[in-house]
């Protein structure tokens, strides 16, 4: 089961993730309480732990499969080229990598594991309709529940261990 420390900023498929179906939550002001806690929690539920684990797993399989990297990706630069005030150039003493000319290693393992090997069956850059406000808020609410819950969890559980 992975434990999230509630970020500042999210990556393109962290905000569909949600606590206690693909992550559990720790709050970045009480991360040693919070840890603690998860892990006691999940020693004492070890099939929900699995589970929970599973499922995020399983969701970032799916959310970073390449090709959904990639229309990120063009998407990305399409509209911070909107941003440029120039031109781009390409430098006189630029070279190109790629996984034939590259020697053996790490920077080769990944060119290779990361290359496109066959035209995709989608249509390029098939992103999802944006969502509404409505799901947006919805999606938001349920986070928010969630967590309450499993602070009121962590609450409840160092109240007894102080009695």
């Amino acid at each position: 089961m992975t434990l999230l420390v509630n970020p500042k900023y999210y990556d393109f498929f962290s905000r569909s993730m949600m606590p206690m179906q693909h992550f559990w939550p720790i709050r970045n002001e009480n991360k040693c309480r919070d840890l603690k806690f998860a892990v006691e929690w999940g020693n004492n539920r070890t099939h929900k732990a699995k589970a929970i684990g599973k499922a995020g797993s399983k969701f970032i399989e799916e959310a970073l499969a390449m090709q959904n990297v990639y229309d990120y990706m063009f998407h990305l630069l399409n509209e911070y080229s909107k941003l440029l005030k120039f031109k781009p150039t390409i430098p006189p003493n630029a070279r190109r990598l790629c996984s034939e000319t590259t020697e053996q290693g790490l920077l080769k393992e990944f060119m290779v594991q990361s290359m496109v090997k066959s035209p995709s069956d989608k249509l390029p850059c098939a992103l999802p309709p944006p969502f509404k406000p409505q799901a947006i808020q919805a999606s938001l609410k349920a986070k928010d529940k969630i967590a309450r819950q499993v602070e009121t969890w962590e609450t409840e559980y160092w109240k007894k261990l102080k009695a």
